[in-house]
């Protein structure tokens, strides 16, 4: 019955289609078995209900969660408390011996405080306080009692799986010597991942994802093509650009089709099960070309992906007209084709293909588009189930009869309306549905 009234909630969240798609993506039998999930302190402290509720949703909908989380917050009002002063060390918290009794019964007391907050929306919860991490003490001794994971012992994540259980990890590890040591949370968090290799890792935090300077968030990062970009450009800098980094680095050591996705509680399941999203999906990603003619392309296979992605077959003599047009493409799972002949770029064709939206392709694409072409206009057919995603990408529009026309970076209603006229100028390219092709993404 909670299964059957959390997909009802899925389904008014994105297509049904959509849906069933990630769902399978990551719940069948041949899906990773474990889902790692970092969790901040903050969380747990100020939105402990949805967070809890987030948790429980994954087990329902038949992922395997095994969380790990953090206590800064806390930690940091429990020294104040016993008037013990904090030290810092480019950043990171010094852990004397009265730091680390401190985190000990902290990590105690808000792992269960978490896992009993799972148990109230019917998934249970299972608390490992320590034994998952083997550490050696940290390189930096001025750190004090801080380790470094050299292993990590999934007996207990597994013991706690078999027994229907999520398993509720607190950053500590305990050396061969039987010392016990703080961890980074995040440090935690990458070791975890890279020994159970999880298709998905999910930070939850407060910023729900991955910041620009403007504050606003990056709704996907292809690391192989905007990473650099990112970094340089400033458009992410200080602690975000270091996370950025280190998910970079998370990512080369799992499996090529993993992703992380951050996110806040409340927006974890748009983020994971809708083509929208609400957070950051980073991938390794495949590195998008600019081209600037068709005819230097496989023009069978550019084919083939057009025709997938809409669901109709391609008119003949498509390519005789355009193989001068400029594309922008992601080796044949994605493709922009844009035609340049006026002062105003037309959007031609925008398509990726099903597997491409769920690694995040199609919206590095769309960066990639927008940063070569600031003034761009395209058009979409009128029931196109893609149009509330191109109207959060779009300066404007104008709903007509057949078509929506679109536009990005237009100033005056003069050349808005010359636009239009242009958009509706442009004759069908496709013809009959091809039942047998699921249509994904498509201008």
């Amino acid at each position: 019955m909670m299964r059957d009234v959390i997909f009802n909630l899925l389904y008014n969240l994105g297509g049904k289609r959509e849906v069933e798609r990630y769902l399978s993506q990551y719940t069948q039998d041949s899906a990773p078995k474990s889902t790692v999930v970092k969790v901040g302190g903050a969380l747990i402290e100020n939105d402990l209900d949805d967070l809890a509720s987030s948790l429980a949703f994954l087990r329902h909908v038949g992922m395997s969660p095994v969380v790990v989380h953090g206590g800064g917050p806390q930690l940091s009002r429990e020294l104040e408390n016993q008037g013990v002063e904090s030290k810092w060390v480019d950043g990171l918290r010094v852990t004397t011996p009265e730091v680390l009794g401190a985190a000990h019964r902290m990590f105690l007391r808000e792992g269960a405080r978490l896992a009993q907050a799972i148990d109230g929306h019917s998934v249970r919860a299972r608390v490992i306080p320590s034994g998952v991490f083997e550490v050696v003490p940290d390189c930096h001794e001025q750190l004090g009692l801080v380790g470094q994971v050299v292993g990590v012992d999934l007996a207990p994540v597994r013991a706690a799986f078999e027994a229907g259980y999520i398993p509720v990890l607190s950053p500590l590890g305990v050396t061969k010597g039987g010392q016990l040591l703080n961890v980074n949370a995040d440090t935690a968090a990458r070791a975890l991942a890279e020994a159970l290799c999880p298709g998905k890792v999910i930070f939850l935090t407060e910023t729900g994802g991955i910041l620009g300077t403007d504050g606003n968030v990056i709704s996907a990062v292809n690391l192989e093509d905007d990473q650099e970009r990112l970094i340089e450009t400033g458009e992410v800098s200080g602690g975000m650009a270091r996370k950025l980094v280190e998910i970079g680095e998370l990512l080369e050591s799992l499996p090529a089709h993993a992703s992380v996705s951050i996110t806040k509680p409340s927006n974890l399941a748009s983020e994971l099960f809708t083509h929208k999203g609400n957070g950051t999906l980073i991938r390794s990603g495949a590195s998008i070309k600019v081209v600037d003619q068709l005819d230097s392309l496989d023009l069978h296979k550019l084919k083939s992906l057009l025709e997938c992605s809409f669901g109709r077959e391609l008119c003949d003599g498509y390519f005789d007209s355009r193989l001068h047009t400029k594309a922008l493409i992601a080796p044949y799972t994605a493709v922009a084709i844009v035609d340049e002949s006026d002062s105003v770029s037309y959007l031609d064709k925008f398509a990726v293909t099903a597997e491409a939206q769920g690694a995040g392709i199609g919206a590095s694409l769309w960066n990639k588009l927008i940063e070569e072409h600031p003034q761009l206009f395209w058009r979409s057919r009128a029931d196109n189930p893609v149009n509330g995603w191109y109207m959060h990408r779009a300066d404007g529009m104008k709903r007509l009869e057949n078509w929506v026309v679109f536009w990005r970076g237009l100033r005056t209603s003069e050349e808005i309306e010359c636009v239009i006229e242009r958009a509706l100028s442009y004759e069908l390219c496709f013809g009959d549905v091809i039942q047998s092709k699921e249509a994904a993404v498509g201008v």
